[in-house]
Order: C-alpha cells, then structure tokens, then sequence
C-alpha cells in the first residue's frame, strides 16, 4: 500500500514533510494519468463543468485525506480558481489538476500541485507530471528541484533574447482586462524573441525556475495558479513582483517572474 494511504504522523520537519507531500501528489497524478487518453467530447459547458470535476475528484479522493493526514491543524482551499490573501494560520492549496481542459482534450499540458501556505507565504510546493513523471519541488530557503536536481533561473540578460509566456485564458473574464492581456502580448512581441501563450501558468513558472523560459507574466490569476510557481522561481533564484516591479503577493492585481537580469525590462515593456 502507498504510504499515502497510510495514517502516517504529522511530519517533524518541512524537509520531511515536503517528501510526504511529494509522495500524496504523485499518487494523485497516477490517478488522472489512468484517466488521460482519449478527447472527452462536451456539447454544453454543464457536460464539460461535469467532466472536470470528474478529474478533480479522482485526485482530491487521494489529495485530501493524505495531505490532512500530514498537517491535521492545516485548512484547505476549497475553490482552486479563487485569490487573495488567506487568513491567518496554515492551509493547503491544491490545484487537483491544473490544466485540466488540456487533459480532457487529450493534451499534455497538465499537472497535479499542492502548496502549504503558512502565514499566507508558500513554505513547499510540489508539482507533478504525470505524463512525464517529473516532480518539481521547493522549499523556503533550501532550493527548488526537479526530480533532485537543483535548478536555477536562466542568466539571460537581453530580453531581445528571451523566450517569454503568459496564461491568460480565464472564460468570462472582464473585457477591459482581456484587451490588456492582449496589449501586453503585442508589447512583448515586440521587444522579446519568442511569446508564448498557453495554460496552465504552473508549468510556464517551472519553465522559468528551470532557466528554459525567461520570463512569466499574468494579470489575473487564482493562489493555486501562481503559489507554486512563484516559490519554485524564487528558490531557483528568480524575481518575482507585480506588473510594476513591487513585491508579489495574493492580494496583487498582476504577477511577473522573471530571470534577474531581464526583469526590469519586462517590467518597462508591460508597463507601456
């Protein structure tokens, strides 16, 4: 039986409660990956709420009794795609599947994450993907890894040189911000290399944490979406602020993540 599955003690250590976390949300992902294949057709967007939560289900069946297990006194956020701060206190942020239409759709581009927030600061992430087997891993102040290896933010210093991507694809969002989503990307075609543009930020910001993506920016997005990206980033040595280059947090209205040397460049070319 996994040790997941197992009454195991609340850990004694972050260190040892990261690996325990690590083990809970790969179990997860082996449960979505037994789910993934085919394109699951909807008609309506009842058939395809439907469908997503099948998948979040399936996971959050495993996530949660292991992850209280863990951290009994913990709370849990029960909506992935809300934001803002958290009251005081530990929780557990969980995405059971981020990038979930992308796997209805048969796609690869998804990923199983949990986040203990304490104090309303990420203190360890996890995020796995199944499809490939990595786990990307951080922990507050001791480093950010991908399967044991250490990773580090690229050094690139030139965003001319610089291969950049957000995540911006929210339904129903409000038009005013969809238009600046789209004056952004314009923006950065026009002083980056390459734009990319696709879901979900999680993945982006282990691109970033990993120095394959120089930089991440947002300008709507849930604490699921952004928390285990921004503790990946910044244990591997990135920035991360706003859209104006002041101090990220929950509360903030855009988010932007970033290898150190083009960070003040792409703070000037969203801010145009």
């Amino acid at each position: 039986m996994s040790e997941t599955l197992q009454t195991i003690d609340v850990a004694g250590s972050d260190a040892d409660l990261l690996v325990r976390s690590a083990s809970a949300v790969r179990a997860a992902g082996s449960a979505l990956r037994a789910r993934f294949g085919e394109v699951v057709r909807h008609e309506t967007r009842e058939e395809l709420m439907r469908a997503l939560a099948g998948n979040d289900d399936a996971a959050l069946d495993i996530l949660r009794p292991a992850l209280t297990r863990l951290r009994p006194e913990a709370r849990w956020v029960e909506d992935e795609l809300d934001g803002g701060a958290l009251p005081p206190g530990e929780w557990w942020v969980v995405d059971p599947a981020e990038g979930n239409v992308n796997h209805l759709h048969a796609l690869p581009d998804w990923a199983v994450t949990a986040t203990l927030v304490r104090e309303n600061r990420p203190v360890l992430t996890v995020v796995h993907l199944p499809l490939t087997g990595e786990t990307y891993t951080a922990l507050a102040g001791a480093g950010a890894h991908l399967d044991g290896r250490r990773l580090s933010v690229a050094p690139t210093t030139d965003l001319g040189l610089g291969i950049v991507a957000t995540s911006q694809a929210r339904p129903d969002e409000d038009e005013a911000l969809v238009r600046r989503v789209g004056s952004s990307i314009t923006a950065m075609l026009l002083d980056a290399l390459v734009v990319r543009t696709s879901v979900p930020a999680t993945l982006h910001l282990a691109n970033v944490a990993a120095g394959r993506i120089d930089a991440f920016w947002q300008f709507a997005g849930a604490r699921a979406d952004l928390l285990p990206g921004a503790l990946l980033v910044t244990e591997a040595g990135g920035r991360v602020s706003d859209i104006e280059g002041r101090p990220w947090t929950p509360r903030s209205g855009g988010f932007l993540a970033t290898a150190p040397g083009v960070h003040a460049q792409a703070v000037a070319t969203l801010s145009r």
